[in-house]
């Protein structure tokens, strides 16, 4: 289960210090991500194939709860923010974000993958 708290992409092309590092920041954070994803997915062809035996390897079912939409507001600044207003804030943001994935995908959970892992690589 992925918890997706960056943006993986952005419409707008920074252009203020602030929003280059802000946006510097999301794809340094997101690119181990995206390296982790790429040898989950080399793993899980390989046992598509047939290169590798089970049960040596398994099968993983990858699910992402995300919001982007909201998470594209929030900059750099944000993530230095520990007041109890705003946390509260992202709790209830993560909490409607995981209720809309459970609605959607519930019946997936240990049966199949519903992340697009091909969007990660």
């Amino acid at each position: 289960m992925l918890v997706q708290i960056n943006p993986m992409e952005r419409q707008e092309v920074p252009r203020t210090t602030a929003d280059i590092m802000n946006r510097l920041n999301e794809i340094s954070f997101n690119a181990s991500l995206m390296a982790e994803m790429r040898a989950i997915d080399f793993v899980q062809r390989l046992l598509d194939s047939g290169r590798l035996e089970q049960p040596c390897y398994r099968r993983m079912f990858l699910h992402a709860i995300e919001d982007e939409e909201r998470m594209r507001k929030f900059k750099l600044s944000t993530k230095f923010n520990g007041s109890w207003d705003f946390l509260q804030t992202l709790r209830q943001y993560g909490r409607e974000a995981a209720d809309r994935f459970l609605a959607t995908h519930f019946d997936s959970l240990g049966r199949d993958s519903t992340l697009d892992i091909q969007r990660y690589l």
